[in-house]
């Protein structure tokens, strides 16, 4: 399928969604976390969930991140560029939505995207190769662009993989592991 196509069939189909049933997908994707090689590493990327569009809630995640006292860094949209800024979480960082309803930090210490050990990556489908669908707006294609050449990328998604994304750009950039509620999917070499 191409990617327009795969797009209005994942939020259709996140849509169908309880909140019941976002809650307990979620948690089983950072339980699934806990399985993969990544928890000898510093800094953490990781994207605070938009609850309007039923996406993976990453707070379960969150937690484990803090209870392995890891740098947890969180973006913020930069639409005067169309590039994402980091900003590492504290206990004095303020969270509001911006205008499309993503949390994310009002500032604070900012933090480049070349520190970027690990970042969790969201997503409406990915393929067995390990491409993925966003929104369309790049926003992640460019920041993993910027991070170093071994940062590790980790899609979380609700529902399986697709066989393929038949119209994938020479600019997007795959995922390393793609973690589901049954499964993770390692495109790692």
């Amino acid at each position: 399928m191409k990617k327009t196509a795969l797009r209005k069939k994942y939020k259709e189909l996140r849509l169908e969604l309880t909140e019941e049933q976002i809650e307990e997908l979620s948690l089983k994707i950072a339980n699934q976390a806990l399985q993969l090689p990544i928890w000898d590493y510093e800094f953490y990327h990781l994207f605070l969930s938009i609850a309007e569009q039923k996406e993976v809630d990453t707070e379960p995640l969150l937690h484990i991140l803090q209870g392995k006292d890891k740098n947890v860094v969180l973006p913020k949209t930069d639409v005067q560029d169309n590039h994402l800024r980091n900003f590492l979480l504290t206990d004095s960082t303020a969270i509001r939505k911006n205008r499309w309803n993503i949390p994310e930090p009002e500032g604070g210490i900012e933090i480049g995207a070349e520190k970027m050990d690990v970042v969790f990556i969201p997503l409406l489908a990915f393929d067995e190769t390990g491409h993925r669908v966003g929104y369309g707006k790049g926003f992640y294609d460019r920041f993993l662009a910027s991070c170093k050449k071994e940062v590790i990328k980790v899609g979380l998604s609700f529902f399986k993989a697709e066989l393929q994304i038949k119209n994938v750009l020479s600019s997007d950039i795959a995922l390393d592991f793609c973690i589901t509620p049954e499964l993770i999917y390692t495109f790692r070499k």
